[in-house]
């Protein structure tokens, strides 16, 4: 399969084709155990796009991950918007309603439109025959995402077409140096927020991969999900679930290669996985509003790479990355250190950072620290009544870890962090309230603090 173009090609052509191109009997995609062939999955979108208007927005809803990207797909082929929220909340979607009132939802279950017009995509006959494939422009708005929360209010960033296909050919670039060969994309993380969008739609179908419809939580259906699927098999997935696999008492077949993102992975969790799991793990660095545009073998190295044509200038007002698939500067809320050769060191969050009686840390390293100390299920630092960069006086942890107690965990900290850093209180919990992609999000936090704290 060939890749799509070039920046320089993207930014100079008037239009792109919706899939690069393959054979018309090539395996695109698999729906469940079903295997999907360009043709088939072109008929779908054309039968979806059918019944779409002429233009407008859609808010996509599938469970499925296949019908998702019909649905996507047949939206792009009509020059119809698709939003993606950071959630499906039902204040959030009356917000969006109000805001775009032709929303019409895509969804492949009769009862999860939350009340919109709608339009389920799994009983729409297919076309006929595949006809010529559509032509897009490159500069088409094709997405608004939505930050996910997690370092405050969500914003809404657009994302074009060209500049989609441009990020899918560099990652699967990076994909196809560690695996040799196109796979068969497995995602545990949810494909609606921008990792996921990314790397288990969009690198399949744009960057010469195959799709596959499953979303595996628990590390049995991973396996499952894995074994489903020919090889070579590539897993994109998060540090919240490598952990968990890493736990499991259970066989996975084998596995080309693995990407990580949404949260800080530890050289020593990333050595446990690749050995345990006897594949190459490569951590990506992004944003909703940058998508991806770094990596790095954790297990090996603690500096990133920054994607080709992708440039990171240090302003007073912090990292500004420009170039490469980006729609324009973007601000970074990062503290970075270029260490040239294209390669940055990654120093934490400007949120993240605390000062505590006048010492610093990072919040991301407290958190490895802690969910890395033996009896430890999950848990998380926090910071009570803190500004970014403002002087507070103690730090608060919630923390699972059913057979502890504070006592335990404070004199186990205490061999690994300033005592200035540990937390005081300490509150048990049966389980912290992360999304399914293992993201704890600004508000979720600030509801912990608020119920057990205040």
């Amino acid at each position: 399969m060939r890749l799509s173009a070039t920046r320089h090609q993207i930014l100079n052509m008037q239009t792109l084709p919706l899939l690069p191109e393959s054979p018309i009997d090539s395996i695109v995609a698999w729906n469940g155990s079903h295997p999907v062939t360009r043709a088939e999955f072109l008929c779908h979108i054309r039968g979806v796009a059918a019944h779409l208007p002429p233009t407008g927005h859609v808010l996509n809803l599938c469970k499925s991950r296949y019908w998702f990207g019909v649905g996507l797909f047949a939206a792009i082929s009509r020059g119809i918007l698709s939003l993606m929220p950071n959630a499906v909340a039902p204040d959030l979607i009356a917000g969006l309603r109000a805001e775009f009132p032709d929303l019409l939802c895509l969804c492949d279950q009769a009862d999860t439109h939350h009340g919109l017009p709608h339009l389920i995509v799994s009983d729409i006959r297919p076309a006929a025959t595949p006809d010529e494939m559509p032509r897009i422009p490159a500069e088409q708005e094709a997405l608004y995402v939505y930050t996910s929360g997690s370092t405050g209010q969500p914003r809404r960033h657009v994302k074009t077409f060209g500049r989609l296909c441009q990020c899918a050919e560099a990652e699967a670039g990076h994909v196809h140096a560690i695996t040799g060969a196109p796979c068969a994309i497995v995602g545990t993380v949810p494909f609606q927020h921008m990792y996921g969008l990314e790397s288990t739609v969009f690198l399949p179908l744009l960057g010469a991969g195959t799709l596959t419809s499953r979303l595996p939580f628990f590390p049995a259906d991973v396996a499952a999900a894995l074994a489903e699927v020919p090889a070579p098999r590539f897993l994109v997935t998060t540090p919240f679930h490598l952990r968990k696999l890493v736990e499991a008492d259970i066989d996975f077949p084998p596995i080309a290669g693995i990407v990580s993102a949404t949260a800080p992975l530890s050289a020593e969790l990333a050595i446990q996985a690749e050995t345990r799991l006897n594949a190459s793990i490569m951590e990506i660095y992004g944003s909703t509003e940058t998508g991806q545009i770094a990596t790095r073998r954790t297990a090996r190295e603690d500096t990133w790479r920054i994607y080709d044509g992708i440039e990171i200038d240090l302003q007073a007002n912090g990292p500004v990355v420009t170039g490469g698939h980006l729609e324009g500067p973007q601000l970074l809320n990062d503290v970075i250190q270029i260490e040239g050769d294209g390669r940055f060191r990654l120093l934490g969050r400007n949120s993240d950072i605390v000062n505590v009686a006048g010492k610093r840390n990072s919040l991301a390293s407290l958190n490895q620290i802690l969910t890395h100390l033996p009896g430890v299920v999950d848990g998380v630092f926090c910071a009570p009544h803190a500004e970014q960069q403002q002087e507070i006086a103690r730090l608060a942890a919630f923390v699972v870890a059913p057979a502890l107690s504070a006592h335990d965990l404070q004199t186990a900290l205490l061999q690994k962090i300033d005592p200035i850093f540990l937390p005081r209180p300490i509150v048990f919990l049966d389980a912290l309230p992360r999304e399914r992609s293992g993201k704890l999000t600004a508000d979720a936090q600030a509801d912990l603090m608020k119920r057990y704290l205040s």
